[in-house]
């Protein structure tokens, strides 16, 4: 996944073919693994499993149930 804006809230989103995707503590630019916590009608929320940037520390090297199912 690749965080392309920030919310209002400082949340990162990220976009699967137009769903958005809120996920806490990541920025604008990063890239990686999240994991998706919840669903909703319109969008969805996430944590972050792992990336390259702007990654919070602890948050490296885990393999996310998406990755696994193709979001």
């Amino acid at each position: 996944m690749t965080i392309s804006e920030i919310s209002r809230r400082g949340d990162g989103i990220a976009k699967i073919d137009g769903f958005v995707i809120f996920v806490a503590g990541a920025k604008q630019g990063w890239q990686g693994r999240i994991k998706v916590t919840q669903v909703a009608n319109r969008f969805a929320t996430g944590t972050v499993m792992g990336g390259t940037e702007g990654m919070p520390s602890g948050s490296e090297g885990h393999a996310s149930e998406s990755e696994e199912s193709g979001v």
